[in-house]
């Protein structure tokens, strides 16, 4: 499949996206572990200035399974999406839906919600992480099986390899609207089978990874300016079936130039579940 396709016109800005460089020793970085943090390998970055569609206007060309993501109109019952007991009751019920409709999957299992902030003392109130200027992906071809024996167990996660499966996410704003820091996505049928650099995440219990992904001239990005709560992004970070035209996404918050002055900072939740497909 050709990594650039034909599409209509639709607006578009230049931002910048930091790329990691491909140095050839796997970076480390200990999260939860500070006695360690001197044998810390920090990744290298360069920013490049990239292309940026407005998406908006083609929302309903995208597919989960061909782009690796999808942008939804999605309605919430959450009222405080910084209360873990409303999110279990709740958004897990609505996200879980959500997936099921646009993935095909027949269950699907919510593991993790992650909080994001751009003010560092709004951080520590909410027991928030900062946004993330990185292009990544979530899991590796190593971790995404990891993830789910950790979860799952191992007995059951033998049974779950048995069928395909996958690790999809729901992004959306939690109060206001997104003025500063917007998530950019990259189509995943432009990004080349190369240039996934795997970063080592430990924690004192476990270690994690992820891909930090190089930067290549065919990729292709696109935003949704100015999300509301009430709108969603649902994306692939890994999917078991090598046949897929998207089984991982490139993603990164990045630096609008259009930002107006004292905008509020970003909040917004991720939410990470394991789809299975069959019966």
């Amino acid at each position: 499949m050709p990594l650039t396709a034909e599409k209509p016109s639709t607006g578009t800005l230049r931002a910048g996206f930091n790329y990691i460089v491909d140095t050839g020793v796997p970076p480390v970085r200990y999260i939860d572990w500070p006695e360690m943090a001197h044998k810390a390998v920090p990744p290298q970055y360069r920013q490049v200035e990239m292309t940026v569609r407005d998406g908006r206007p083609l929302r309903d060309a995208f597919r989960l399974d061909t782009h690796g993501f999808v942008f939804v109109d999605h309605d919430t019952r959450v009222k405080d999406f910084t209360d873990e007991a409303e999110r279990a009751r709740v958004y897990d019920l609505e996200v879980q839906a959500l997936i099921r409709k646009h993935s095909g999957a027949s269950e699907v299992v919510v593991f993790d919600h992650t909080l994001r902030v751009g003010d560092e003392a709004m951080q520590k109130t909410l027991n928030a992480r900062p946004t993330v200027k990185g292009v990544h992906n979530d899991y590796t071809e190593t971790s995404a099986p990891r993830r789910l024996r950790d979860i799952v167990g191992d007995a059951e996660a033998a049974r779950r390899f048995n069928k395909r499966w996958a690790i999809i996410q729901v992004w959306r704003p939690i109060r206001g609207k997104v003025l500063i820091d917007p998530l950019g996505i990259c189509d995943g049928r432009t990004i080349p089978k190369k240039g996934f650099i795997r970063v080592e995440r430990r924690y004192r219990d476990r270690t994690g990874e992820v891909y930090h992904i190089a930067h290549h001239p065919a990729h292709e990005w696109y935003y949704f300016p100015q999300m509301e709560r009430d709108e969603a992004l649902v994306f692939k970070v890994f999917d078991s079936d090598a046949g897929k035209p998207s089984r991982f996404t490139a993603h990164s918050a990045f630096d609008d130039p259009g930002t107006p002055a004292g905008a509020p900072p970003r909040e917004s939740i991720e939410t990470r579940t394991f789809a299975f497909f069959g019966s």
